[in-house]
């Protein structure tokens, strides 16, 4: 077995890794980044419909909240120490300037991800890093005051001071699979159950297949539980398929679904938000009032695409699209609460195959979030979706990244 002794190797070159191993470079650390795809930064290249998302508009404290409770306070001092505005500073001075868009997200201005993925590589290569790609790791472990990594192709890193940030179970065709939980558990660290995150949802209803290619680019969905308790809800743009829901609302909320893969669940859809039930109501006497009387869908405060309607006044209990002087006060009624909250029923996710991002791993208790060390392991280092955390879409998970893994070269290279 051949062996390499190095003072830092860093495990995984995606966005996290890729960050880490040139700032620690430039910190002055001698650094072996290790990679076991043929190439760096598969899943930059493919991210944000291959346009890559890469950090968010929203203030730290803001995009913190997004991440829930243990979440947030983990990444408040990442967040501060680097925040988005300096994520998008750092870019630009790459040679990659940014562009912001709708729903406070920031891309490259090129609109091409591998403008990200090659300007993080060419830091990382300039700052000294040696990559080693093909370089499957086997196991990690500490041995007398270091650690040893091993690779499948029968190599041995020594190294005082080690970072894992190999991805997690999400698109595994980009080469994330997880083995990097299973280090974990060896050296005795607690693992929350994985399961997949920002993927889209499934449903039961044909109703919801016969609407697919809809989308709804402002409402707001309300996840409920089986007891109708709203369990999360968020204002972005819904996409209907073939197999359910897809899109930001639903795709944000949908580690709540994946969690609890034995549970049913309801997708309820505002088509309204901004609308309260009275001004819908008014709207519709209104209408009921006006010679000819249109069409419900007429009375709307936006146009609804006709199998749209079809499938609203359906699950209404009324006829397709009635006029609006045919609507009891009940039916008038039943249209509102079904404008106001049509019921998505919801039986899975599409699974880790379609997820952005992992939800579950290292539980945040075992890191210190000022520096990404594992407590008790000394110069061991984790960030990245190997942690137990995960935002919404819009850039908040590369930010994350980047900013945890900011942390890391800064504490790895000052120790």
């Amino acid at each position: 077995m051949s062996r390499i002794e190095v003072e830092l190797c860093v495990v995984g070159a995606g966005a996290a890794g890729l960050w880490a191993a040139a700032e620690a470079a430039r910190l002055g650390a001698d650094v072996l980044l290790l990679e076991k795809t043929p190439r760096t930064g598969t899943k930059v290249l493919a991210s944000g419909g291959t346009r890559c998302n890469l950090t968010t508009t929203l203030s730290p404290g803001a995009a913190a909240r997004l991440f829930r409770g243990p979440g947030e306070r983990f990444l408040r001092s990442a967040f501060r120490n680097l925040p988005p505005e300096k994520v998008r500073e750092r870019f630009d001075a790459w040679g990659v300037p940014t562009v912001e868009a709708p729903l406070e997200k920031i891309f490259p201005e090129s609109g091409n991800a591998k403008d990200v993925r090659d300007a993080l590589e060419r830091e990382a290569r300039g700052a000294g890093v040696e990559i080693r790609l093909d370089a499957s790791v086997l196991a990690v472990a500490r041995v007398a005051g270091e650690w040893h990594v091993t690779t499948a192709d029968g190599c041995e890193v020594r190294c005082q001071k080690l970072m894992l940030c190999s991805g997690g179970k999400s698109f595994p065709l980009t080469g994330t699979t997880g083995e990097g939980y299973e280090w974990l558990r060896t050296l005795g660290l607690p693992v929350t159950t994985t399961a997949p995150a920002l993927t889209p949802l499934s449903s039961p209803a044909t109703w919801v297949h016969e609407l697919s290619g809809i989308a709804w680019q402002d409402g707001e969905a309300r996840l409920l539980d089986s007891s109708g308790k709203t369990l999360a809800r968020r204002r972005r743009p819904l996409l209907f398929t073939h197999e359910g829901v897809s899109g930001p609302a639903a795709m944000d909320l949908s580690v709540h679904v994946a969690q609890a893969p034995n549970e049913s669940f309801t997708l309820a859809l505002d088509l309204f938000p901004e609308l309260e039930r009275d001004a819908l109501r008014t709207r519709m006497i209104e209408a009921a009032g006006e010679r000819g009387s249109p069409r419900v869908s007429r009375s709307l405060p936006a146009a609804i695409p006709r199998r749209f309607v079809r499938a609203i006044t359906t699950v209404a209990g009324l006829p397709e699209d009635p006029r609006a002087s045919e609507l009891s006060k009940s039916t008038r009624h039943d249209l509102v609460e079904t404008l106001k909250g049509l019921p998505i029923p919801i039986d899975g996710t599409l699974g880790f195959d379609k997820a952005e991002v992992t939800a579950g791993g290292l539980q945040l208790k075992s890191v210190n979030p000022r520096t990404m060390e594992v407590n008790g392991h000394p110069g061991l280092y984790v960030f990245g979706e190997l942690l137990d955390l995960d935002g919404p879409i819009g850039g908040l998970n590369f930010q994350a990244a980047f900013a945890c893994a900011q942390l890391a070269a800064e504490a790895a290279t000052s120790a």
